[in-house]
């Protein structure tokens, strides 16, 4: 793949950093945790909707849904952009990468022209309600059940580790609808209202301050036979689908983040007193520092590489595994490097407005989310590798 911009790509990189130039919103001030603040949350609501007004939201997404259309490498491109000017989040990223382009597929046209606009403009959040207690990583041994009756399925059971749950309108939620079948079977995803009687939301509070995780739970919830995606006893394949979709995202927006902190970091190494000296004049600092400068270099380069198997193939690969298990145990070797340099000061709230504390503890969540370190390098050991599994 030829990774030098066509002038067309050249073209589309320009026009959306000029719309960002004038439409990015001002950097957030608040605190590094601000989840549960309702100022926060309608600073990226409205930030989304900017960018649905403008024509930004669900790029990738086909025009007659309201996207673009765009290419994989106009994709990479958008990512970088709105990395490279420091925007928010969107609060809509689970709709947006996940659960939209699933209804696309997948969906009925009721459906998708009920959900996919308000997915769109942020007006309505979405979440996965995916892991259980008992069937995180082993996904097909979930337990939550859905029991037929007249033209709904009520729902009992339990879900856990569910993001955004708290602020979330809707959920793709996977349940158990035949217990007889083999655990792959039998299984069926529904488009769930969380407004809906009986279903209860408890944060998770973690130790860097955030509850953007959740477990919710079931009682009786009564789901409308309409509200299945893809067919009954065969959410598997709808769930592999939406998987796909998540792990289609391959960091080109995260490696330029990631620069940004580094960068942020060696530069605030040649301000901080180590061992009698600056901690940039510290040898065994320096070499950190480059190795993790280095490291960051391979994540871009295999970010190149994965995005020429998909270009090639138009099919999420093990590439998504390797990336994943890759930036986030660098994430936290550099953040670790972080708080070696400040010593006590990195675990305070008010030195560089608790930046590097806050970033440190939420780095240790990056190998269990999106999938953890193990399952990654049981992916890669059999679908790259060709190994046996591991039983």
């Amino acid at each position: 793949m030829d990774l030098n911009l066509t002038p067309s790509e050249l073209k589309f990189r320009d026009e959306f950093r000029a719309w960002l130039a004038d439409n990015a919103p001002a950097e957030w001030t608040g605190n590094t945790n601000s989840e549960d603040r309702s100022d926060y949350l309608a600073y990226l609501r409205d930030w989304q909707r900017k960018l649905y007004e403008g024509g930004w939201a669900g790029i990738s997404w086909p025009q007659q849904y309201g996207g673009r259309g765009v290419s994989l490498m106009e994709q990479a491109v958008f990512q970088e952009e709105l990395a490279r000017a420091n925007s928010p989040q969107l609060i809509g990223t689970i709709g947006l990468s996940l659960v939209g382009p699933t209804i696309i597929a997948m969906g009925t046209e009721q459906q998708k022209e009920r959900y996919l606009a308000p997915i769109l403009s942020g007006e309505e959040i979405w979440c996965q309600g995916f892991s259980e207690p008992n069937a995180g990583s082993d996904l097909a041994s979930l337990s939550t059940k859905a029991i037929r009756d007249g033209d709904d399925f009520v729902v009992n059971g339990q879900k856990i580790w569910t993001s955004l749950a708290q602020l979330a309108d809707w959920c793709l939620l996977l349940v158990r609808t035949d217990t007889s079948a083999p655990k792959h079977k039998g299984i069926t995803c529904l488009l769930l209202n969380m407004r809906s009687e009986g279903v209860s939301v408890r944060p998770l509070r973690q130790m860097s301050g955030d509850s953007g995780f959740n477990e919710v739970f079931f009682s009786n919830v009564r789901v409308p036979v309409a509200h299945v995606l893809g067919q009954v006893d065969q959410g598997w394949t709808t769930a592999i689908t939406a998987l796909m979709n998540e792990r289609a995202n391959l960091g080109t927006g995260m490696q330029v983040v990631f620069k940004r902190n580094l960068e942020a970091l060696i530069a605030r190494a040649h301000t901080v007193e180590r061992n009698g000296g600056r901690a940039s004049e510290d040898p065994i600092i320096r070499q950190k520092l480059a190795q993790a400068y280095l490291e960051l270099e391979i994540l871009r380069l295999n970010t190149n590489r994965a995005l020429t198997s998909l270009s090639k193939t138009g099919i999420p690969g093990p590439e998504g595994s390797i990336q994943k298990l890759y930036w986030s145990e660098w994430n936290q070797r550099m953040q670790q490097t972080a708080q070696e340099i400040f010593g006590p000061y990195g675990q305070l709230a008010d030195f560089d407005n608790g930046t590097w504390q806050y970033s440190y503890l939420r780095t240790r969540g990056n190998t269990i989310e999106a999938g953890t370190s193990e399952i990654q390098r049981n992916i890669i050991a059999e679908r790259v590798l060709g190994l046996p599994k591991s039983y």
